[in-house]
């Protein structure tokens, strides 16, 4: 099968076609170093046949980390060493890894970062919904400087590349954004286009100019959101053909923001455990409770998804009739058939898997013994909600 297939990407060879999806662990102490769990989880996926790792998103500076308290940073030299102990303990299984970097913008809460929630424009998201204070051109070029300091960080640590989170509604996809992108200077939405990739364009210029060209650096993308008006093909393919155009070495496609989450990976929605363990849900008011609990059912479920099997497939097509740059796809991947269908048929390059790894992480050597192998994930979604609550994240079924 392809899907057990090595392939070798901007120098980095994958032991096969199936990795794991940058994933947020809740395994790093309050100022982002890692723990002795966060090594463990990620040395039992190398030792496990994973194809290679991309890590949990790693904040590039204080105010972007998440409102998850026990998320990784790379916004310091002084991260270097405990990361370079995390690849040493992959790479001894000969497995490649790769740290995710990303900028929340809007999308955190002020009482975890201890910082104003700061942003593209001053636009708020319907999640989160502490209005932001808009970015400054000079603040800007600050934060392309961060996430150039971040790679660098990151390629002395021994990761083997890093990916830029440019998905989930987080920094980066905001700029992308014209339904909250309302910027008038050069970072503003480009009416060619109907994007605003500037932001994008030069922090990879920057981590390129600073980390040479032979250092691979990953994009990841939302292939659509719950707005087309705003985002739609033609603008998804817009930015294929940016990334195309500035040449990164991978692109992920995923989907949609955290103003609707449950739209990027599907599923049930546990409205109990949200009311119950979700720090912008849960109170201990019952009046209060009821009123969230009628936004979450009036508001969220209506728009909510539903699960499908490989359902960003379409959009990593598209990709791939746009660009030779290698694509991976992640989303509803669930047994070794359906990934073998979207590598085949010229869908994908690779495939990514995020819940799977979750509820098993030596799914992919359970699918080399059984080429008809089910994965055990059911998405019920309780890692996710509990991902938010402070602890770590695991599966909570299996």
């Amino acid at each position: 099968m392809k899907a057990f297939q090595p392939i070798t990407i901007a120098g980095i060879t994958f032991r096969n076609r199936i990795i794991r999806s940058a994933t947020y662990e809740g395994m790093c102490d309050e100022k982002g170093f890692p723990t002795a769990g966060y090594y463990s989880t990620y040395e039992a996926l190398a030792r496990a046949d994973a194809g290679g790792i991309i890590t949990g998103f790693a904040y590039v500076s204080k105010e972007g980390r998440a409102m998850q308290p026990a998320q990784a940073g790379i916004d310091a030299p002084d991260k270097i060493p405990g990361f370079r102990t995390l690849t040493d303990k992959v790479h001894q299984y000969g497995c490649p890894v790769i740290l995710q970097i990303a900028h929340t913008g809007r999308q955190t809460i002020r009482r975890v970062t201890g910082l104003p929630v700061r942003g593209t424009s001053s636009k708020r998201s319907v999640y989160f919904w502490e209005k932001p204070v808009p970015f400054s051109t000079g603040e800007i070029y600050d934060r392309i400087n961060k996430f150039a300091d971040a790679a660098s960080y990151a390629r002395d640590a021994g990761f083997d590349g890093i990916q830029v989170h440019a998905a989930h509604g987080y920094l980066v996809h905001q700029f992308l954004l014209p339904g909250i992108n309302n910027r008038k200077d050069e970072f503003g939405i480009d009416p060619q286009t109907g994007i605003g990739s500037a932001f994008l364009e030069k922090i990879i210029g920057s981590i390129r100019h600073r980390c040479g060209n032979d250092f691979p650096v990953f994009v990841k993308i939302s292939g659509g959101i719950n707005d087309e008006k705003h985002f739609n093909i033609d603008r998804f393919s817009s930015l294929i053909r940016i990334l195309d155009h500035i040449r990164v070495d991978a692109i992920e496609i995923s989907y949609g923001t955290m103003d609707y989450p449950f739209n990027i990976f599907r599923g049930e929605m546990p409205v109990n455990l949200i009311l119950l363990r979700n720090p912008l849900f849960k109170t201990r008011n019952p009046i209060m409770r009821s009123l969230n609990k009628a936004i979450i059912d009036l508001w969220f479920r209506p728009r909510l998804l539903p699960f499908s099997p490989t359902y960003n497939v379409k959009y990593a097509r598209l990709a791939k009739t746009l660009t030779c740059i290698p694509v991976i796809v992640v989303g509803g991947f669930r047994n070794p058939g359906e990934i073998e269908e979207a590598l085949t048929s010229g869908s994908a390059d690779l495939v990514s898997l995020s819940r799977p790894f979750v509820a098993e992480p030596n799914i992919v050597s359970k699918m080399k013994n059984d080429r008809n192998y089910q994965s055990l994930c059911k998405n019920c979604n309780y890692c996710a909600v509990m991902c938010d609550s402070g602890e770590p994240t695991k599966c909570y079924k299996f």
